[in-house]
């Protein structure tokens, strides 16, 4: 990954900002990502934030399935209990707990929704994220729903087949709430990957969207 370079030149532990809306958004969009940097660097700082769903039964899914798909880290997690679908409505406590996320630290690579993701709450997150994490490498995971808003992504993280079957079935595994979802299912999860490989000439692969992309060519 381009923005953990830095970090590990400079011998020091690379830091991942990683923000969701909802419990389970983040695995979905970026669990293959999250789970081969966490394999490939132990005790790599993940602070995982998700902005509701703190105080419910999906909160201990949420912290669980992060374990797992964050192996060896040093991971802290944060949800809060923002009510689904209503962020515009909560607008100064999402800014505020996105604002101290980015207080805590200066993370090297930054994992949130995209913009044109349809969900008012996915799409108002990935606007404070691109606010508040202003000079770094954002990705911009997506979530394959009846919404129909899958873009062309322009960066894409390949995915070995073993992390790839991994992903769906942690994600089968520790979401037992979302299992009567006609989305949430292993077909959906690894026929988005496969598509998602064949774009970029690979069996597997997760897609983000990057909006701003700062070049360094000199060497130096």
């Amino acid at each position: 990954m381009i923005g953990l370079v830095p970090a590990l030149a400079q011998g020091r532990t690379a830091r991942i900002a990683a923000l969701a809306a909802h419990c389970d958004d983040l695995p979905i969009g970026a669990g293959g990502t999250l789970l081969t940097v966490c394999r490939a660097r132990p005790g790599i700082r993940v602070d995982a934030l998700v902005l509701s769903g703190g105080g419910t039964e999906r909160e201990d899914e949420e912290r669980a399935a992060l374990a797992a798909f964050c192996p060896g880290a040093d991971l802290r997690v944060t949800v809060l209990k923002l009510p689904d679908g209503r962020l515009p409505a909560h607008w100064d406590e999402a800014k505020e707990a996105v604002e101290d996320l980015r207080a805590a630290g200066d993370p090297d690579l930054v994992v949130g929704p995209w913009r044109g993701d349809a969900h008012q709450d996915h799409q108002g997150l990935a606007q404070l994220v691109t606010t508040a994490f202003r000079d770094h490498l954002t990705l911009g995971y997506e979530i394959a729903k009846w919404d129909g808003d899958l873009g062309r992504p322009s960066a894409y993280h390949p995915l070995s087949p073993e992390v790839a079957e991994a992903k769906a079935d942690l994600l089968l595994e520790h979401y037992p709430s979302q299992r009567n979802k006609p989305w949430y299912d292993r077909e959906a999860f690894l026929g988005l990957a496969r598509l998602r490989g064949i774009e970029c000439h690979t069996r597997y692969a997760e897609a983000f969207h990057v909006t701003k992309l700062t070049l360094d060519l000199s060497g130096e």
